[in-house]
């Protein structure tokens, strides 16, 4: 009896721990003395323990982590997609500058052929006159030597004549030859850009097609965190999830604030440099930038300004497509490209190039009309994104595929780095 007490007493510890270290300990197993548990055992005991410990707050954390993997991999096929742009629209430039180069070759080849026509109807001329100025010819002639002087006075005049049509000749073809060698170089240029075109075209695809793969499996990542956060805090798995998005929508605001605060301290901190000059635009008002949502909005740079807006505006609801500047579909380029040609001012359709046509402007300066532009770094060149501002920190953008063409904050998003005025 006392040996059986015995062996109870040690096997009961030794299946605790195994049950504790996650083991497959059977009762009979663990009441042999030299069943220890394996390494292996204590590793995912260890583990099991760690996760045991992990809280509410680790989740939301990675959730926070999630959202910027897939805010990271959307910024990725924006930036993907406005070097297409950029290359479509070279190339498109590269095409016109060809089509130049093959015109004026033309004209050049066309005023060769002219001169050539000239200065052989010239010299067959002076040949079938020649025989005239002979000594006999001229002394049997009916005028004498007044005959020989009139007629050497036409040979003179016609050789001149000769000799300024084969400079014009030579001239011509010179002009000529350079003409077809920038056609050559023009149509080289517009191949090699064509074919870049197409190489961003793929990039850009294949970058919208990872944000999109990276995006669902965020969304699966997401699902089973709610649901993990849903157990910890003893919820249903939908009241976690509508509570994960309203802290997500207060996180949203509270940035939105403090980068509106942020830009109102600015502009009290910056002087106001005056608006470039237009002598069509008729006169501007002094910049009074708000970014506060209530306040009256400050008044438009200009009548210009004011046609892109009311034509941005008339967009609003209309779907975003990739590379699309209209009628009923646009991509953030097309948009603002559209709305500034409305306004009477040529800007190219991509976001770099819109900047680089437009005159840079400090946040403080912004007034409607104004377009403002997102960049992953300080150099202008990283520009992914343009919206059109409109007033009282708003903009009007295309935002990006599966949201429509819309009126919000410009800090609905990260904050905008860059700033100008077509």
């Amino acid at each position: 009896m006392r040996s059986t007490d015995r062996r109870l007493r040690l096997a009961v510890p030794v299946a605790l721990a195994g049950v504790l270290l996650g083991g497959s300990l059977s009762w009979q197993a663990a009441a042999q003395p030299d069943d220890t548990p394996t390494r292996d055992d204590v590793r995912r005991a260890e583990r099991a323990a760690t996760d045991a410990r992990r809280d509410v707050a680790a989740v939301r954390t990675d959730l926070v982590l999630a959202n910027q993997r897939a805010e990271q991999a959307s910024v990725r096929a924006a930036a993907a997609y406005e070097a297409w742009s950029a290359a479509r629209w070279e190339f498109g430039q590269a095409k016109q500058r060809a089509a130049e180069a093959a015109a004026a070759e033309q004209q050049a080849r066309s005023d060769l052929a002219d001169r050539r026509a000239e200065l052989d109807a010239l010299l067959a001329s002076q040949y079938e006159s020649a025989p005239a100025l002979s000594a006999l010819s001229a002394i049997a002639g009916e005028d004498g030597i007044d005959g020989v002087l009139t007629q050497a006075n036409t040979y003179y005049g016609t050789t001149t004549a000769i000799r300024d049509l084969e400079a014009a000749e030579g001239a011509a073809a010179e002009l000529a030859e350079l003409a077809t060698d920038d056609a050559e170089q023009a149509s080289a240029e517009a191949e090699r850009l064509a074919a870049r075109t197409e190489r961003t075209r793929r990039e850009a695809q294949q970058a919208e097609q990872a944000a999109l793969t990276e995006a669902q499996a965020v969304a699966r990542q997401k699902e089973s965190l709610v649901a993990e956060l849903a157990r910890l805090q003893g919820v249903s798995v939908s009241l976690a999830a509508r509570r994960q998005g309203a802290l997500e929508e207060r996180a949203r605001v509270r940035a939105r604030r403090a980068a509106e605060r942020e830009a109102e301290e600015q502009a009290k901190q910056e002087p106001a440099t005056p608006a470039p000059d237009d002598a069509n635009d008729g006169p501007t008002s002094d910049p009074a930038p708000d970014p506060q949502p209530d306040p009256p909005a400050p008044p438009v740079s200009s009548g210009s300004a004011a046609a892109a807006i009311a034509f941005a505006k008339a967009q609003i609801g209309d779907r975003y497509v990739w590379g699309a500047a209209g009628p009923d579909a646009w991509d953030c380029s097309g948009l603002t490209m559209a709305a500034w040609q409305r306004g009477g001012k040529a800007l190219p359709h991509y976001s770099v190039g819109q900047y680089a046509a437009s005159t840079p402007i400090a946040p403080g300066d912004l007034r409607p009309g104004d377009l403002v532009f997102w960049g992953t770094s300080s150099n202008p060149s990283s520009i992914h994104h343009v919206a059109l501002y409109v007033g009282n920190g708003q903009i009007v953008h295309a935002p990006r595929t599966g949201r429509p063409v819309t009126q919000e904050s410009m800090y609905y998003w990260i904050p905008p780095n860059f700033f100008a005025r077509p």
